[in-house]
């Protein structure tokens, strides 16, 4: 939480940006500071300088700087996208992650038959090349992903999402 000394005679960005005379008890002062006026801006624009002031005023003092930092950041999202703002950006996210463990998963799958399926290889002395599990920071890996081996089905149910 912001301290709530006194301030130099300058103006916080909200009241500079309302062009009025910044009060000691502003709700705006400690949260919207005179060098950041672009986040007032527009959260300005986006929600409008009166239900800001009503938000803040109804948010407990010791969650409002969060409260400030939601708005200033849903704002910044609705400014790029106006129709889904930042639930465009968290769905977009989210099916990317999806993808991410459809790919993981059919890695695991492919080195988990590899592993299984291919002999031992033998290096220019003769001597046999150690696999994944005789290396210890790999210990148990193969194992982990034979356990895996039998999900190669397309049940992707595991992975929730939403678009």
């Amino acid at each position: 939480m912001r301290n709530h000394e006194p301030r130099a005679s300058s103006s916080c960005a909200a009241c500079k940006f309302l062009k009025r005379r910044c009060t000691p008890n502003c709700i705006f002062a400690p949260y919207f500071r005179s060098d950041e006026p672009k986040k007032f801006a527009n959260v300005h624009k986006v929600f409008g300088a009166s239900n800001v002031s009503k938000i803040l005023i109804e948010v407990p003092e010791e969650q409002r700087e969060d409260t400030v930092n939601s708005l200033a950041y849903e704002a910044e999202a609705r400014l790029r996208d106006p129709v889904y703002g930042c639930i465009g950006a968290i769905a977009l996210l989210q099916r990317q992650m999806v993808e991410l463990q459809v790919d993981l998963a059919i890695a695991r799958a492919r080195l988990a038959r590899y592993a299984a399926n291919s002999p031992p290889l033998l290096n220019d002395h003769g001597s046999m090349i150690p696999t994944f599990a005789e290396f210890p920071a790999c210990g148990g890996l193969v194992d982990s992903f034979s356990q895996n081996s039998s999900d190669t089905t397309n049940d992707f149910s595991q992975f929730p999402y939403i678009f």
